[in-house]
């Protein structure tokens, strides 16, 4: 049987998500919420006590889902642990099936896009049969493949965030396709008594980025910008790195996609840092035997 597009059976759960918790003063525990759900729409014992092939509780997974989807919606706030709570746009978001559709289908499609291997149902079949924080855990979303997965202008716009986030002011994106590959600028401060302007470019693609590019960077930035920054989440030729660092001429600072997600990662910019724990079979070790 052929799955028909945007078929998920936890997206009838989003609109009671949000009710329910209004329902609880604006938040509450995962239980609370799902007891609000079955007690409001009068579920059955048969449907509340349904498990997956996983063993897991179906019923609560597929909350758990869509609570997931509201979070990355900016419906609810995923900020503290153990407890659901809406945001200021959840509070005044009354959600029917079809809207709740409409926001799967782009959360689906985005994922689909940063995960190039797994086609829409695929991804479906495996939130449904797996709770979300395994779904994570197993197929971790790849940075640059989400950078590469924006329009263009999201991927300047995320430049410019970031190159705020390490101490640049009055950062603009020009916008202008005719603006000699200038893609914004802002200034750096030194100190308080030293700034200078500096004009970036940014290149969302795979390939690498060549000398003759840095060239055309460069010329568009004589005579307007000291410094110039070209940030892409491909690679640099090794002439590129040359051309970017000859002397005699105004120095680009290079930002390749590895260092890229470093910066990101370093001002904890669109990525969430996890605690992760392993085993230490050496302290288990001595009781083995015991």
């Amino acid at each position: 049987m052929t799955r028909r597009k945007g078929q998920a059976e936890f997206v009838k759960w989003f609109g009671p998500i949000l009710d329910a918790l209004r329902y609880l003063g604006d938040s509450g525990r995962p239980k609370e919420v799902t007891n609000r759900i079955a007690e409001k729409m009068k579920l059955s014992n048969k449907i509340l006590d349904e498990t997956l092939k996983s063993g897991i509780n179906k019923f609560q997974n597929q909350v758990a889902w869509a609570r997931q989807y509201l979070v990355w919606e900016g419906l609810l706030d995923s900020s503290k642990h153990g407890t659901w709570k809406l945001t200021e746009k959840g509070k005044n978001t009354f959600l029917t099936e079809d809207e709740a559709r409409k926001i799967f289908l782009k959360w689906v499609d985005f994922h689909q896009k940063a995960r190039k291997d797994k086609g829409e149902t695929d991804i479906i079949e495996e939130q449904e049969e797996e709770a979300p924080e395994e779904f994570e855990k197993e197929k971790p979303l790849n940075l640059l493949q989400v950078l590469l997965s924006l329009s263009p202008s999201g991927f300047e716009r995320i430049s410019r965030e970031l190159l705020r986030e390490h101490g640049f002011q009055n950062v603009v994106v020009t916008g202008n396709s005719h603006d000699g590959g200038i893609d914004g600028y802002g200034t750096l401060e030194l100190n308080p008594f030293v700034s200078f302007k500096v004009l970036f470019q940014c290149k969302r693609y795979k390939g690498s980025v060549s000398r003759a590019q840095v060239g055309d960077f460069r010329n568009a930035m004589l005579g307007r910008a000291e410094k110039g920054i070209i940030i892409t989440t491909g690679t640099f030729t090794s002439e590129a790195i040359r051309e970017a660092n000859r002397e005699g001429a105004p120095q680009i600072e290079l930002v390749d996609g590895t260092k890229l997600v470093e910066m990101l990662e370093k001002v904890e910019l669109g990525v969430i840092p996890k605690t992760v724990y392993e085993v230490d079979m050496n302290y288990f070790m001595k009781f083995m035997n015991a």
